[in-house]
Protein backbone atom coordinates (compact mmCIF):
# COMPACT_ATOMS: atom_id res chain seq x y z
CA UNK A 1 0.00 0.00 0.00
CA UNK A 2 0.88 3.36 -0.77
CA UNK A 3 0.41 6.20 1.53
CA UNK A 4 0.65 8.83 -0.76
CA UNK A 5 -1.82 7.10 -3.13
CA UNK A 6 -4.46 6.67 -0.14
CA UNK A 7 -4.20 10.20 0.39
CA UNK A 8 -5.01 11.04 -2.78
CA UNK A 9 -7.93 8.85 -3.13
CA UNK A 10 -9.15 10.19 0.28
CA UNK A 11 -8.94 13.63 -0.67
CA UNK A 12 -10.37 12.84 -4.35
CA UNK A 13 -13.37 11.05 -2.47
CA UNK A 14 -13.94 13.85 -0.03
CA UNK A 15 -12.65 17.29 -1.71
CA UNK A 16 -13.05 16.14 -5.10
CA UNK A 17 -12.77 20.03 -6.49
CA UNK A 18 -9.60 20.65 -4.58
CA UNK A 19 -7.14 21.36 -6.56
CA UNK A 20 -4.10 19.25 -6.68
CA UNK A 21 -1.80 20.43 -9.62
CA UNK A 22 -1.03 23.54 -11.17
CA UNK A 23 0.77 22.87 -14.29
CA UNK A 24 2.18 25.15 -16.88
CA UNK A 25 2.20 28.48 -17.16
CA UNK A 26 -0.74 29.44 -17.61
CA UNK A 27 -1.78 26.98 -15.35
CA UNK A 28 -3.60 24.04 -16.41
CA UNK A 29 -5.32 22.95 -12.98
CA UNK A 30 -5.89 19.21 -12.40
CA UNK A 31 -8.05 18.49 -9.23
CA UNK A 32 -7.68 15.28 -6.70
CA UNK A 33 -10.33 13.97 -8.34
CA UNK A 34 -9.21 13.77 -11.86
CA UNK A 35 -5.71 13.44 -10.78
CA UNK A 36 -6.32 10.07 -9.03
CA UNK A 37 -8.69 9.22 -12.58
CA UNK A 38 -5.18 9.68 -14.32
CA UNK A 39 -3.11 7.61 -12.11
CA UNK A 40 -5.24 4.74 -12.45
CA UNK A 41 -5.88 5.03 -15.93
CA UNK A 42 -1.69 5.47 -16.74
CA UNK A 43 -1.38 2.18 -14.55
CA UNK A 44 -3.96 0.02 -16.22
CA UNK A 45 -1.68 1.44 -19.52
CA UNK A 46 1.30 0.37 -18.60
CA UNK A 47 0.61 -2.71 -16.93
CA UNK A 48 -0.81 -3.36 -20.31
CA UNK A 49 2.28 -2.80 -22.00
CA UNK A 50 4.31 -5.28 -19.70
CA UNK A 51 7.17 -3.33 -19.34
CA UNK A 52 9.39 -3.84 -15.91
CA UNK A 53 11.05 -0.73 -15.35
CA UNK A 54 10.13 2.55 -16.55
CA UNK A 55 12.29 5.85 -17.02
CA UNK A 56 10.44 8.94 -16.94
CA UNK A 57 11.97 12.06 -18.82
CA UNK A 58 10.78 15.43 -19.39
CA UNK A 59 10.37 18.79 -17.69
CA UNK A 60 8.20 18.74 -14.59
CA UNK A 61 4.44 19.07 -15.04
CA UNK A 62 1.30 17.11 -14.83
CA UNK A 63 2.76 14.82 -16.69
CA UNK A 64 6.05 13.73 -14.61
CA UNK A 65 3.68 13.59 -11.79
CA UNK A 66 1.15 11.41 -13.18
CA UNK A 67 4.06 9.39 -15.02
CA UNK A 68 5.55 8.80 -11.65
CA UNK A 69 2.51 7.90 -9.39
CA UNK A 70 1.15 5.94 -12.45
CA UNK A 71 3.78 3.49 -12.21
CA UNK A 72 3.86 3.55 -8.18
CA UNK A 73 -0.05 1.89 -8.54
CA UNK A 74 1.16 0.12 -11.33
CA UNK A 75 3.95 -1.47 -8.82
CA UNK A 76 6.13 -1.15 -11.57
CA UNK A 77 10.01 0.54 -10.85
CA UNK A 78 10.41 4.15 -11.92
CA UNK A 79 13.99 5.66 -13.14
CA UNK A 80 13.79 9.36 -13.14
CA UNK A 81 16.39 10.76 -16.35
CA UNK A 82 18.41 13.81 -14.85
CA UNK A 83 17.58 16.61 -17.80
CA UNK A 84 21.07 17.46 -16.62
CA UNK A 85 23.07 14.17 -17.56
CA UNK A 86 25.36 14.34 -20.20
CA UNK A 87 24.57 11.83 -22.89
CA UNK A 88 26.88 9.18 -21.75
CA UNK A 89 25.59 8.84 -18.46
CA UNK A 90 22.08 9.09 -19.34
CA UNK A 91 23.28 5.72 -21.46
CA UNK A 92 24.80 4.34 -18.30
CA UNK A 93 21.21 4.96 -16.75
CA UNK A 94 19.61 2.95 -19.08
CA UNK A 95 21.36 0.18 -19.25
CA UNK A 96 22.32 0.04 -15.28
CA UNK A 97 18.69 -0.14 -14.70
CA UNK A 98 17.40 -2.24 -17.54
CA UNK A 99 15.00 0.24 -18.60
CA UNK A 100 12.73 -1.55 -21.33
CA UNK A 101 10.03 1.55 -21.23
CA UNK A 102 9.88 5.18 -21.01
CA UNK A 103 7.11 7.61 -20.46
CA UNK A 104 7.36 11.50 -21.45
CA UNK A 105 4.76 14.01 -22.62
CA UNK A 106 7.28 14.95 -25.64
CA UNK A 107 8.34 12.27 -28.34
CA UNK A 108 11.01 13.97 -30.04
CA UNK A 109 13.70 13.72 -26.91
CA UNK A 110 13.03 10.29 -26.55
CA UNK A 111 13.20 9.60 -30.41
CA UNK A 112 16.42 11.11 -30.23
CA UNK A 113 17.51 9.50 -27.46
CA UNK A 114 16.74 5.57 -28.77
CA UNK A 115 18.48 6.96 -32.13
CA UNK A 116 21.44 7.43 -29.66
CA UNK A 117 21.47 4.56 -28.43
CA UNK A 118 21.61 2.42 -31.45
CA UNK A 119 17.76 1.01 -30.81
CA UNK A 120 16.74 2.87 -34.33
CA UNK A 121 13.29 4.20 -34.45
CA UNK A 122 10.84 3.20 -32.16
CA UNK A 123 7.10 4.40 -32.20
CA UNK A 124 5.30 5.34 -29.50
CA UNK A 125 1.62 4.20 -27.69
CA UNK A 126 0.00 7.30 -27.00
CA UNK A 127 -2.09 7.90 -23.56
CA UNK A 128 -4.84 10.36 -24.05
CA UNK A 129 -5.77 11.62 -20.20
CA UNK A 130 -8.01 14.16 -20.43
CA UNK A 131 -6.21 17.80 -22.02
CA UNK A 132 -3.04 15.51 -21.15
CA UNK A 133 -0.82 13.23 -23.67
CA UNK A 134 1.74 10.94 -22.83
CA UNK A 135 3.75 9.18 -24.60
CA UNK A 136 4.77 5.34 -23.60
CA UNK A 137 7.65 4.17 -25.53
CA UNK A 138 8.79 0.20 -25.35
CA UNK A 139 12.12 -0.32 -25.78
CA UNK A 140 13.51 -3.52 -27.52
CA UNK A 141 16.14 -4.72 -24.27
CA UNK A 142 16.42 -7.23 -21.55
CA UNK A 143 13.93 -6.82 -18.95
CA UNK A 144 15.28 -5.23 -15.50
CA UNK A 145 16.09 -7.61 -12.57
CA UNK A 146 15.80 -4.61 -10.34
CA UNK A 147 15.82 -5.66 -6.65
CA UNK A 148 12.19 -7.35 -4.85
CA UNK A 149 10.50 -4.28 -3.25
CA UNK A 150 12.23 -1.44 -5.63
CA UNK A 151 10.24 1.20 -6.12
CA UNK A 152 12.58 3.33 -7.33
CA UNK A 153 16.27 4.19 -8.59
CA UNK A 154 17.60 7.87 -8.31
CA UNK A 155 20.78 7.98 -9.94
CA UNK A 156 23.65 10.26 -7.98
CA UNK A 157 24.69 13.31 -10.15
CA UNK A 158 27.81 11.26 -10.63
CA UNK A 159 31.06 12.58 -8.75
CA UNK A 160 32.83 10.45 -11.36
CA UNK A 161 31.80 9.44 -14.42
CA UNK A 162 29.24 6.88 -13.76
CA UNK A 163 27.01 7.76 -11.23
CA UNK A 164 25.45 5.84 -8.90
CA UNK A 165 21.92 4.35 -8.97
CA UNK A 166 20.15 4.13 -5.88
CA UNK A 167 17.68 1.29 -4.96
CA UNK A 168 14.67 3.02 -2.19
CA UNK A 169 11.59 1.35 -1.72
CA UNK A 170 8.05 3.73 -1.39
CA UNK A 171 7.80 3.01 2.42
CA UNK A 172 11.55 4.21 2.62
CA UNK A 173 10.41 7.41 0.62
CA UNK A 174 6.75 7.94 2.15
CA UNK A 175 8.34 7.35 5.34
CA UNK A 176 10.96 10.76 4.59
CA UNK A 177 7.75 12.56 3.08
CA UNK A 178 5.63 11.91 6.00
CA UNK A 179 8.38 13.21 8.18
CA UNK A 180 8.89 16.24 6.21
CA UNK A 181 5.10 17.14 6.07
CA UNK A 182 4.78 16.95 10.34
CA UNK A 183 8.08 19.27 10.87
CA UNK A 184 7.61 21.63 8.34
CA UNK A 185 3.80 22.14 9.17
CA UNK A 186 2.60 21.19 5.74
CA UNK A 187 -1.55 21.64 5.74
CA UNK A 188 -3.97 21.31 3.14
CA UNK A 189 -3.76 25.24 2.51
CA UNK A 190 -0.25 25.15 1.49
CA UNK A 191 0.69 25.79 -2.31
CA UNK A 192 4.01 24.24 -3.14
CA UNK A 193 5.94 25.62 -5.80
CA UNK A 194 8.37 23.30 -7.37
CA UNK A 195 11.86 25.31 -8.50
CA UNK A 196 14.02 21.90 -8.47
CA UNK A 197 13.45 18.92 -10.92
CA UNK A 198 11.36 15.99 -10.40
CA UNK A 199 14.10 13.75 -11.07
CA UNK A 200 16.07 15.40 -8.19
CA UNK A 201 15.17 13.17 -4.96
CA UNK A 202 14.23 16.22 -2.89
CA UNK A 203 11.92 17.69 -5.21
CA UNK A 204 10.32 14.06 -6.00
CA UNK A 205 9.72 13.37 -1.66
CA UNK A 206 9.68 17.12 -1.05
CA UNK A 207 7.87 18.66 -3.62
CA UNK A 208 5.54 16.24 -4.45
CA UNK A 209 4.75 13.26 -1.67
CA UNK A 210 4.77 15.42 1.12
CA UNK A 211 2.18 17.85 -0.07
CA UNK A 212 -0.12 15.24 -1.30
CA UNK A 213 -0.08 13.25 2.33
CA UNK A 214 -1.94 16.38 3.55
CA UNK A 215 -4.08 17.46 0.31
CA UNK A 216 -2.04 21.07 -1.08
CA UNK A 217 -1.63 21.99 -4.30
CA UNK A 218 1.56 21.54 -6.31
CA UNK A 219 2.40 24.19 -8.41
CA UNK A 220 4.73 22.80 -11.69
CA UNK A 221 5.07 25.70 -13.67
CA UNK A 222 8.50 23.75 -15.70
CA UNK A 223 12.13 24.45 -14.84
CA UNK A 224 12.13 27.63 -17.46
CA UNK A 225 9.35 29.18 -16.41
CA UNK A 226 10.96 29.20 -12.92
CA UNK A 227 14.20 30.47 -14.77
CA UNK A 228 16.13 26.86 -14.86
CA UNK A 229 18.95 25.94 -17.25
CA UNK A 230 20.89 23.13 -17.90
CA UNK A 231 21.92 22.20 -14.36
CA UNK A 232 23.52 25.82 -13.36
CA UNK A 233 21.89 28.60 -15.01
CA UNK A 234 19.03 30.41 -13.35
CA UNK A 235 17.10 33.86 -15.22
CA UNK A 236 17.02 35.79 -12.03
CA UNK A 237 14.12 37.72 -13.00
CA UNK A 238 11.92 34.72 -14.32
CA UNK A 239 12.70 32.79 -10.86
CA UNK A 240 11.63 36.02 -8.73
CA UNK A 241 9.02 36.90 -10.57
CA UNK A 242 7.44 33.38 -9.86
CA UNK A 243 8.44 33.12 -6.51
CA UNK A 244 5.29 36.42 -5.90
CA UNK A 245 3.13 35.29 -9.46
CA UNK A 246 2.85 31.98 -8.18
CA UNK A 247 1.32 32.81 -4.46
CA UNK A 248 3.24 29.92 -3.39
CA UNK A 249 3.64 29.03 0.19
CA UNK A 250 6.55 26.81 0.34
CA UNK A 251 9.64 25.50 -1.88
CA UNK A 252 12.71 23.86 -1.78
CA UNK A 253 15.78 25.83 -3.35
CA UNK A 254 19.30 25.07 -3.81
CA UNK A 255 21.82 27.50 -1.93
CA UNK A 256 22.57 29.64 -5.37
CA UNK A 257 18.83 29.83 -5.62
CA UNK A 258 18.69 31.58 -2.12
CA UNK A 259 21.54 33.52 -2.97
CA UNK A 260 19.92 35.26 -6.25
CA UNK A 261 16.65 35.71 -4.41
CA UNK A 262 18.58 37.42 -1.30
CA UNK A 263 20.43 39.52 -3.37
CA UNK A 264 17.92 40.68 -5.87
CA UNK A 265 15.46 41.79 -2.87
CA UNK A 266 18.17 43.52 -1.73
CA UNK A 267 18.37 44.94 -4.84
CA UNK A 268 14.63 46.26 -4.97
CA UNK A 269 12.66 43.32 -6.45
CA UNK A 270 9.48 42.32 -5.06
CA UNK A 271 9.27 40.10 -1.87
CA UNK A 272 6.80 37.11 -2.01
CA UNK A 273 4.02 37.88 0.98
CA UNK A 274 2.56 34.35 0.96
CA UNK A 275 5.90 32.42 1.54
CA UNK A 276 5.98 30.64 4.60
CA UNK A 277 8.45 28.25 4.67
CA UNK A 278 11.95 28.03 1.95
CA UNK A 279 13.74 24.68 2.29
CA UNK A 280 17.34 24.77 1.41
CA UNK A 281 19.44 22.00 0.80
CA UNK A 282 21.73 19.79 -1.91
CA UNK A 283 24.87 22.28 -0.83
CA UNK A 284 26.51 23.96 1.96
CA UNK A 285 24.85 27.28 2.94
CA UNK A 286 26.84 30.51 3.67
CA UNK A 287 26.12 32.08 7.30
CA UNK A 288 26.29 35.08 5.54
CA UNK A 289 23.44 34.09 3.38
CA UNK A 290 21.22 32.78 6.14
CA UNK A 291 21.92 35.93 7.81
CA UNK A 292 20.98 38.54 4.83
CA UNK A 293 17.92 36.48 4.46
CA UNK A 294 16.90 36.57 8.02
CA UNK A 295 17.14 40.61 7.70
CA UNK A 296 14.96 40.73 4.92
CA UNK A 297 12.38 38.13 6.93
CA UNK A 298 12.22 35.44 4.52
CA UNK A 299 11.64 31.98 6.44
CA UNK A 300 14.63 30.58 5.40
CA UNK A 301 15.64 26.73 6.62
CA UNK A 302 18.74 24.86 6.10
CA UNK A 303 18.26 21.03 6.12
CA UNK A 304 20.53 18.43 5.23
CA UNK A 305 19.99 14.74 3.56
CA UNK A 306 21.20 12.25 1.35
CA UNK A 307 19.94 9.95 -1.37
CA UNK A 308 21.22 6.53 0.32
CA UNK A 309 18.52 8.10 3.31
CA UNK A 310 15.88 8.87 1.07
CA UNK A 311 16.54 12.69 0.83
CA UNK A 312 16.07 14.14 4.10
CA UNK A 313 17.85 13.74 7.46
CA UNK A 314 17.30 16.93 9.41
CA UNK A 315 16.01 20.08 8.78
CA UNK A 316 15.55 23.45 10.65
CA UNK A 317 12.10 24.69 11.19
CA UNK A 318 9.93 27.92 12.63
CA UNK A 319 9.48 26.04 16.25
CA UNK A 320 13.25 24.96 16.00
CA UNK A 321 15.69 26.90 14.11
CA UNK A 322 18.62 27.37 14.64
CA UNK A 323 21.29 29.08 11.83
CA UNK A 324 24.27 27.21 11.21
CA UNK A 325 23.21 23.97 12.14
CA UNK A 326 21.12 21.84 9.58
CA UNK A 327 18.51 21.60 12.12
CA UNK A 328 17.50 18.70 14.23
CA UNK A 329 16.74 15.11 13.37
CA UNK A 330 13.39 14.12 11.36
CA UNK A 331 11.23 11.97 13.91
CA UNK A 332 12.46 8.27 12.05
CA UNK A 333 15.97 8.92 11.88
CA UNK A 334 18.49 7.56 13.87
CA UNK A 335 21.88 9.06 13.96
CA UNK A 336 25.73 7.89 15.52
CA UNK A 337 29.06 8.76 14.61
CA UNK A 338 32.10 7.89 14.17
CA UNK A 339 35.29 7.97 16.43
CA UNK A 340 36.96 10.36 13.45
CA UNK A 341 33.13 12.26 13.71
CA UNK A 342 32.01 10.62 10.17
CA UNK A 343 27.80 10.78 10.41
CA UNK A 344 26.32 7.11 10.73
CA UNK A 345 22.26 7.40 9.98
CA UNK A 346 19.79 5.11 10.00
CA UNK A 347 15.87 4.97 9.42
CA UNK A 348 14.29 4.90 5.99
CA UNK A 349 17.82 3.73 4.55
CA UNK A 350 18.25 2.71 0.71
CA UNK A 351 18.13 -1.08 0.04
CA UNK A 352 21.45 -0.58 -2.08
CA UNK A 353 23.60 0.67 -5.12
CA UNK A 354 22.26 -0.88 -8.76
CA UNK A 355 24.30 -3.95 -9.17
CA UNK A 356 25.84 -4.32 -6.04
CA UNK A 357 24.75 -6.22 -2.78
CA UNK A 358 22.05 -5.04 -0.96
CA UNK A 359 22.77 -2.56 2.03
CA UNK A 360 23.48 -4.63 5.31
CA UNK A 361 23.19 -3.53 8.86
CA UNK A 362 21.13 -0.78 9.70
CA UNK A 363 23.21 2.27 9.97
CA UNK A 364 24.78 4.15 6.58
CA UNK A 365 28.15 5.74 6.86
CA UNK A 366 27.78 9.39 5.20
CA UNK A 367 31.16 10.50 4.45
CA UNK A 368 30.43 13.42 5.89
CA UNK A 369 32.02 14.67 9.32
CA UNK A 370 29.91 16.31 11.71
CA UNK A 371 28.21 16.57 15.63
CA UNK A 372 25.36 17.19 17.51
CA UNK A 373 24.97 19.78 20.27
CA UNK A 374 23.16 19.73 23.54
CA UNK A 375 19.64 20.89 22.42
CA UNK A 376 19.84 18.36 18.97
CA UNK A 377 20.92 20.43 16.11
CA UNK A 378 22.98 18.51 13.85
CA UNK A 379 26.67 20.48 12.34
CA UNK A 380 28.35 19.83 9.48
CA UNK A 381 32.33 20.47 9.10
CA UNK A 382 33.31 19.19 6.40
CA UNK A 383 33.54 15.98 3.99
CA UNK A 384 35.79 12.88 4.36
CA UNK A 385 36.80 12.41 0.78
CA UNK A 386 37.89 15.02 -1.77
CA UNK A 387 34.17 14.85 -3.26
CA UNK A 388 32.64 18.59 -3.36
CA UNK A 389 29.33 19.56 -3.42
CA UNK A 390 28.64 22.69 -5.72
CA UNK A 391 26.17 25.25 -5.07
CA UNK A 392 23.98 24.25 -7.04
CA UNK A 393 23.78 20.84 -5.39
CA UNK A 394 25.51 18.74 -7.76
CA UNK A 395 28.47 16.38 -6.69
CA UNK A 396 31.52 16.34 -8.01
CA UNK A 397 35.02 14.38 -7.26
CA UNK A 398 37.82 17.04 -8.28
CA UNK A 399 40.00 13.91 -9.31
CA UNK A 400 37.31 12.99 -12.31
CA UNK A 401 38.01 16.62 -13.72
CA UNK A 402 41.59 16.37 -13.21
CA UNK A 403 42.06 13.54 -15.27
CA UNK A 404 40.13 15.14 -18.29
CA UNK A 405 42.61 18.54 -17.91
CA UNK A 406 45.32 16.34 -17.71
CA UNK A 407 44.52 14.04 -20.61
CA UNK A 408 45.23 17.27 -22.76
CA UNK A 409 48.56 18.38 -23.85
CA UNK A 410 49.06 21.68 -23.14
CA UNK A 411 48.52 20.77 -18.90
CA UNK A 412 50.62 19.21 -17.14
CA UNK A 413 49.60 19.82 -13.28
CA UNK A 414 45.94 20.97 -12.46
CA UNK A 415 44.00 21.21 -9.19
CA UNK A 416 40.55 21.83 -9.40
CA UNK A 417 37.93 23.84 -6.50
CA UNK A 418 34.14 24.13 -6.49
CA UNK A 419 32.75 23.19 -2.74
CA UNK A 420 29.39 24.90 -2.58
CA UNK A 421 30.41 27.11 -5.16
CA UNK A 422 28.42 28.50 -8.32
CA UNK A 423 31.08 26.77 -10.36
CA UNK A 424 34.27 25.35 -10.73
CA UNK A 425 37.27 26.35 -11.20
CA UNK A 426 40.91 25.43 -11.29
CA UNK A 427 44.78 25.83 -10.78
CA UNK A 428 46.87 24.83 -13.95
CA UNK A 429 49.98 24.28 -14.51
CA UNK A 430 50.59 24.91 -18.54
CA UNK A 431 53.65 22.91 -20.33
CA UNK A 432 56.04 24.53 -21.75
CA UNK A 433 55.63 27.26 -24.33
CA UNK A 434 51.93 26.57 -24.01
CA UNK A 435 50.17 29.58 -25.42
CA UNK A 436 46.60 31.35 -23.35
CA UNK A 437 44.96 30.21 -26.69
CA UNK A 438 46.35 26.84 -26.28
CA UNK A 439 45.28 26.41 -22.88
CA UNK A 440 42.26 27.85 -23.39
CA UNK A 441 41.75 25.02 -25.78
CA UNK A 442 42.77 22.90 -23.87
CA UNK A 443 40.30 23.44 -21.42
CA UNK A 444 37.42 23.46 -23.82
CA UNK A 445 38.16 20.02 -25.02
CA UNK A 446 38.47 18.46 -21.60
CA UNK A 447 35.02 20.19 -20.79
CA UNK A 448 33.42 18.83 -23.79
CA UNK A 449 33.78 14.85 -22.14
CA UNK A 450 32.53 16.50 -18.94
CA UNK A 451 28.48 17.41 -18.10
CA UNK A 452 28.07 20.75 -17.11
CA UNK A 453 28.30 20.69 -13.63
CA UNK A 454 31.88 19.12 -13.56
CA UNK A 455 33.47 21.74 -16.34
CA UNK A 456 35.61 24.49 -15.40
CA UNK A 457 34.18 27.77 -15.86
CA UNK A 458 37.40 30.11 -14.45
CA UNK A 459 40.82 29.18 -14.24
CA UNK A 460 44.76 30.82 -12.94
CA UNK A 461 47.66 29.59 -14.18
CA UNK A 462 49.96 28.82 -10.97
CA UNK A 463 53.26 31.08 -10.69
CA UNK A 464 55.56 28.06 -10.41
CA UNK A 465 54.54 23.85 -11.05
CA UNK A 466 53.63 22.36 -8.00
CA UNK A 467 56.63 20.71 -6.43
CA UNK A 468 57.06 18.37 -3.09
CA UNK A 469 59.19 20.31 -2.11
CA UNK A 470 56.95 23.17 -1.68
CA UNK A 471 54.34 20.72 -0.50
CA UNK A 472 51.94 21.25 -3.40
CA UNK A 473 52.47 17.43 -4.70
CA UNK A 474 52.82 14.14 -3.17
CA UNK A 475 55.38 11.13 -4.14
CA UNK A 476 52.81 9.73 -6.03
CA UNK A 477 51.55 12.75 -8.23
CA UNK A 478 48.85 13.77 -6.52
CA UNK A 479 48.13 17.65 -6.13
CA UNK A 480 47.69 18.32 -2.21
CA UNK A 481 44.24 20.33 -2.13
CA UNK A 482 44.74 22.39 0.82
CA UNK A 483 48.15 23.30 0.34
CA UNK A 484 47.26 24.48 -2.90
CA UNK A 485 43.76 26.30 -1.83
CA UNK A 486 45.43 28.86 0.74
CA UNK A 487 48.42 29.27 -2.07
CA UNK A 488 46.67 30.59 -4.25
CA UNK A 489 43.12 31.46 -2.41
CA UNK A 490 43.19 35.30 -2.94
CA UNK A 491 43.54 34.30 -6.30
CA UNK A 492 40.46 31.77 -6.49
CA UNK A 493 38.36 34.13 -4.45
CA UNK A 494 38.84 36.53 -7.16
CA UNK A 495 38.09 34.12 -10.24
CA UNK A 496 34.45 33.89 -8.02
CA UNK A 497 34.06 37.54 -7.25
CA UNK A 498 34.51 38.62 -11.14
CA UNK A 499 30.88 36.67 -11.92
Amino acid sequence: MSRVLDAIRQVAAESPERIAVESGYPAVCLSYATLSDDIELLADAVRDADVSALAVVGDNGAGWIISDLGSLSAGIPVIPVPHFFSPSQTFHLFRAAGIDGVLSEKAEPVHRLCEAMGLGSVEPKTIELGSLTLHLFKLPVLKAHLPAGCAKVTFTSGSTGDPKGVVLTQSAMEQVAASLASVTGAESQDRHLSLLPYATLLENIGGLYAPFLVGATVCAPGLAAVGLSGASGLDVQRFVGMLVASGATTCIMIPQMLHALVAAVEAGAPKSASLRYIAVGGAPVSPNLLERAERLGMPVYEGYGLSEAASVVAVNSKAANRPGSVGKLLPHVELSFAEDGEILVGGSLFEGYLGEPRVAGKMWATGDIGHLDDDGFLYLSGRKKHIFITAYGRNVSPEWVERELSIESAIAQCCVFGEARPFNVAVLVPRAGVTEEQIKAAVSAANARLPDYAQISRWLVADSPFSIAEGLWTGTGRPRRQQIYVRYQEALNALFEES
